[in-house]
């Protein structure tokens, strides 16, 4: 495995690759690998000729009160790791080449972005945006993985590819969880031995509104509440627990086929996102 810090360093390393017809695949990370991580590498793996993972802690997504100088860094696991994965690239270039000086430019896209986390941080998908077009740019991906844990995230990267037009496949891996049930997050990092338990009830808050689903009761009061009980016995209030269309997000009223449950909540430092894609008639 090749580790490579400059855009000049990635489109070289490159060209052969591309100039030969092989299939490159991209999978954007921000480091602090954890089995969701590796699941996105072995599908990248399994389809591409050659896998590029990016490790950037990209500043631009957080915001002035959010967990930029905190959030978990280890860089020499992380290689160790990719490289036991099979990756042919590892991409982990500096702030300032990704936002030189002068740089100046957003991508910000409309439509799925407003709801949910859009609404919960002011700004951040526009972080995303404007490095995943980046990334896309700098590597040339036939194809880039993300996962399902953050859905929204994934529908605005669709919708980004989509309405400018960019040559990428973008595959969406199914969500990885512990044991316990909890989505694997390089967040879960910071709960306590205590809380642990407690950031467990949103993937049991998931799991309760899929019974109700699956008992036949499709209405929205009815899932949510059902869900929110779970919340509820843990203590655990949620920044927001929504229906929404799974498509474009909007409202649901009624669980009909394929309506997103999502929810975030903060336990102790940990703010966690989980969401799960309901069924239905």
């Amino acid at each position: 495995m090749k580790v490579v810090t400059t855009v000049r360093e990635v489109r070289e390393a490159l060209t052969p690759d591309r100039a030969s017809g092989r299939t490159i695949g991209l999978v954007p990370t921000m480091g602090a690998f954890h089995d969701g991580h590796l699941a996105l590498m072995r599908a990248a793996r399994a389809e591409a000729d050659v896998v590029v993972v990016s490790l950037f802690v990209n500043p631009a997504q957080f915001g002035p009160n959010e967990d930029l100088a905190a959030y978990p860094r280890d860089f020499e696991r992380d290689r160790a790791l990719a490289h036991a994965e099979g990756v042919d690239l590892l991409f982990a270039p500096d702030v300032s080449e990704v936002y030189p000086d002068g740089f100046d430019t957003r991508v910000v896209v409309g439509g799925v972005t407003e709801a949910l986390e859009g609404e919960a941080r002011p700004g951040h998908f526009d972080g995303v945006a404007t490095v995943v077009t980046k990334l896309f740019n700098m590597v040339g991906p036939d194809v880039a993985w993300f996962g399902q844990k953050d859905a929204q995230q994934a529908l605005m990267i669709r919708k980004l590819a989509r309405d400018l037009n960019m040559p990428v496949r973008v595959a969406i891996a199914p969500t990885v969880r512990e044991p316990d049930g909890l989505a694997m997050s390089s967040r879960n990092a910071y709960l306590s031995d205590a809380e642990r338990p407690r950031a467990v009830a949103l993937s049991r808050a998931l799991a309760a509104a899929e019974r109700e689903v699956a008992a036949g009761r499709l209405d929205a009061a009815a899932v949510l509440a059902a869900a929110r009980a779970e919340l509820d016995a843990a203590g655990v209030e949620p920044e927001y627990l929504e229906l929404r269309s799974a498509d474009d997000l909007s409202p649901a009223e009624r669980v009909n086929g394929n309506t997103l449950l999502a929810v975030a909540a903060r336990v102790g430092r940990a703010r966690l996102i989980d969401n799960t894609v309901l069924g239905g008639t």
